[in-house]
């Protein structure tokens, strides 16, 4: 049996790193940077940006991402860039699953600067592609994990809140998903099967989310840097994305890319979804009460949503959760990776019953 781990060559977190952002595309022996930016970011950042690469022969441009992390966006890019000979992405998710995306296409190494703490797609070797539209469209399983990863603590605890609440919400999935797909012995996006080691970092992935959650979020209100809050930006981002990409993803983010053809769904982010479809998931492998409760308790401490009506989606008849539950059984998405046989039918009760438990613990 064939097991194998996929993660960045280089994992760098501490304050202030984008001033460093230079000396690490000088380790990789370039010298031309593209580099695809959030416009907010740029708007805030980019002088320190270019200040750090003062002193240095690096030649740079900024581009501008538009949003959509979509295949004409990604063609677009592709045809200017000859005179470069490196990626560089800073910004959001998807902005950096752009970035890895052309780096795929076009064979560059890419270094990822995440701005935010809120999906665990830094680290993945791996790109969720959507439509022009926003719907998820597919996963673009990448060559090669990113060269290097470069995360500043100073930016993520600028950025607000509701980005790293979300984070650890995508990363509270990781050890029940990765759970599902060890009992099933299903094979990760790797190709391999699921570790010893991964299982075991995936527990501890939601282990900090739950131990150092509420005490992060208290950090970043305060304004200062804890100990918690460098675990928790540790947890969404590396121990969440080393352990998805090596055990797998099933039903939690199954239910997501469903929830994506609802409208209203489009007003919550990543991890917002798939925090409420965690507790789904628990529903449908009727977990005991007590262990749903807490998750449950958990998410409404840090301020997750725990049922529909949270998520922003409201007057949601009985068609359109069956449509939610016929496009996660959807084969090319996880939900195969279940030690259960998944039905339509299961999906649609959980989602119902979760969401009734959810308001019942607020009652």
């Amino acid at each position: 049996m064939q097991k194998i781990i996929f993660s960045p060559s280089t994992y760098i977190q501490g304050r202030n790193e984008i001033n460093n952002l230079s000396k690490y595309i000088i380790n990789l022996d370039k010298k031309q940077a593209y580099i695809i930016i959030d416009e907010f970011i740029y708007n805030a950042y980019k002088y320190k940006i270019i200040k750090s690469f003062e002193n240095s022969k690096i030649k740079y441009d900024f581009v501008i991402f538009n949003g959509e992390c979509c295949l004409e966006e990604i063609d677009k890019h592709r045809k200017v860039l000859k005179n470069y000979d490196i990626i560089v992405g800073i910004g959001g998710g998807k902005a950096l699953d752009f970035a890895k995306a052309i780096s795929y296409y076009e064979n560059y190494p890419v270094i990822i600067v995440p701005t935010v703490a809120s999906t665990d797609a830094p680290c993945s070797r791996l790109s969720a592609i959507y439509t022009k539209e926003g719907q998820f469209s597919h996963y673009l399983t990448l060559k090669n994990s990113p060269n290097i990863v470069v995360v500043d603590v100073d930016i993520i605890m600028k950025a607000p809140i509701r980005f790293l609440i979300a984070g650890m919400g995508d990363a509270l999935s990781t050890y029940y998903e990765v759970e599902a797909c060890y009992k099933s012995n299903s094979k990760a996006i790797t190709g391999g099967y699921v570790t010893e080691h991964i299982l075991m970092l995936s527990k501890l992935c939601r282990d900090t989310i739950l131990n150092e959650g509420y005490k992060a979020i208290l950090s970043i209100k305060d304004g200062i840097c804890t100990s918690s809050l460098e675990k928790i930006i540790e947890a969404n981002i590396y121990l969440s994305g080393i352990g998805f990409e090596n055990g797998g993803l099933s039903v939690a983010h199954a239910i997501h890319n469903g929830l994506t053809i609802l409208e209203d769904s489009y007003k919550s982010l990543h991890g917002e979804k798939v925090a409420f479809a965690t507790i789904v998931q628990l529903v449908l492998e009727n977990r005991d009460l007590e262990e749903i409760k807490n998750i449950i308790l958990f998410c409404k401490q840090v301020g997750l949503p725990t049922n529909l009506e949270e998520l922003g989606i409201n007057n949601i008849s009985n068609e359109d959760i069956k449509n939610v539950a016929k496009i996660s059984c959807d084969l090319k998405y996880s939900v195969k990776n279940h030690f259960l046989d998944i039905k339509e039918e299961d999906i649609f009760s959980a989602i119902i019953l979760a969401n009734r438990i959810s308001k019942e613990v607020i009652s």
